[in-house]
């Protein structure tokens, strides 16, 4: 452990210092110790008073305060866990691209690949709920655009995130969840194998918060900037109006990064962010490829990594493919397929099983729909 860690670990641990206040600190002293070093009188004008009575109380007895014991169990639990790497701005292995968006986190706890905060990301955000369309899309999309070298970034929560963690996953692409709480926690509970996993295979979970942190509600709003600051671009799956992943969107537009969304139907109440940000300027994407198209120069990557011959395809017999256009884009019942295909519904409903068998469409309780794949085949 880096003194300057050390440093930026008390830092973290004064009252009232959350991550803007200490960015702000770091701008104007030049580094942790230098703060560390000032004295409160200097610091009145940008401390609280308990936190300038802290930072008084370490500088008389930087070993046995408060603040310093603090820091000491943090490091203790480092120390305990090898497999988790802390990392200031101060550090070259600190991922570029992060670095650039104002005000920084100045603290990185990184558990798994540090190399991978470097990667080209794509961060892929979306409803916590999502439909069973949005849940296809947000796995289908990862999984292609991991298998062709970008890193999925994302925050490892219920829904869009989680299938976009688990799309990267299925290629054995590299995806990083970063997380609204201590780096020590996996929440939810439920994605602790999630988490694992992604580790496992060469990606990262990323925290800028203090060990122990729990996941507080405004947590999640603040770790948002880091999802979108990592990334060249942020695809918007499916979002209501009043969505978490809109900040996302509005996070990556101050930091000059490239905003996507997939339109969704009209009836959707979670198309209805999507198509906002679509109206507000966000490029329209149909498919992963459109992303590809959009980013892989930004990204310094060649267009020979994309070529035709690598991406999805569906082998359709003429029967299915009649089926899928009379399908069009929005959920279909059985009756009215078999009317516009000329089909009987024995016959019909033969070819949906098969469909479904191939993944090109799915049934909802809404009917039935096309997959990501079908769409990524077009």
């Amino acid at each position: 452990m880096e003194e300057h860690h050390f440093s930026h670990l008390l830092l973290q641990r004064l009252p009232g210092a959350g991550a803007a206040k200490r960015a702000r600190l770091l701008e104007h002293f030049g580094s942790a110790g230098a703060v560390i070093e000032a004295s409160p009188d200097v610091l009145k004008g940008w401390l609280d008073p308990e936190a300038c009575a802290a930072l008084g109380d370490y500088q008389r007895n930087p070993s046995g305060c408060a603040l310093a014991r603090s820091a000491r169990k943090d490091l203790d639990w480092l120390a305990e866990h090898p497999e988790v790497q802390v990392l200031s701005l101060e550090d070259e292995d600190y991922p570029p691209l992060l670095r650039e968006i104002r005000r920084a986190p100045p603290l990185l706890f990184v558990r798994g690949s540090v190399t991978a905060l470097s990667m080209p990301q794509i961060a892929m955000v979306g409803s916590r709920n999502p439909s069973t369309g949005g849940r296809d899309n947000a796995r289908q999309f990862a999984a292609f655009l991991a298998g062709r070298g970008f890193a999925i970034t994302s925050g490892l929560a219920m829904g869009v995130d989680g299938f976009a963690h688990a799309g990267a996953l299925d290629v054995e692409g590299v995806t990083i969840g970063v997380v609204g709480t201590g780096i020590d926690r996996v929440y939810p509970a439920r994605h602790r194998q999630l988490a694992e996993d992604i580790v496992a295979n060469g990606g990262a979970v990323v925290s800028e918060f203090p060990l122990r942190a729990s996941p507080q509600p405004s947590n999640f709003p603040q770790r948002n900037r880091i999802i979108s600051g990592l990334s060249g671009g942020t695809l918007v799956v499916e979002a209501a109006l009043k969505s978490g992943s809109l900040i996302t969107a509005r996070y990556a537009l101050q930091q000059n990064r490239e905003v996507f969304a997939i339109p969704g139907s009209i009836h959707n109440p979670l198309a209805r962010g999507c198509h906002r940000l679509i109206r507000e300027g966000a490029t329209l994407v149909e498919t992963a490829r459109d992303i590809v198209e959009q980013l892989g120069g930004y990204l310094g990557y060649q267009s020979d990594l994309f070529s035709a011959s690598s991406e999805a395809s569906l082998e359709l017999t003429d029967k299915e493919q009649r089926v899928l256009e009379a399908l069009g884009h929005d959920p279909r019942d059985l009756d009215s397929l078999a009317d516009d295909s000329d089909l009987e519904v024995g016959e019909l409903s033969a070819l949906l099983i098969g469909l479904q068998l191939k993944g090109a469409i799915t049934e909802t309780a809404a009917g039935f729909e096309r997959t990501a794949l079908a769409n990524l085949c077009d």
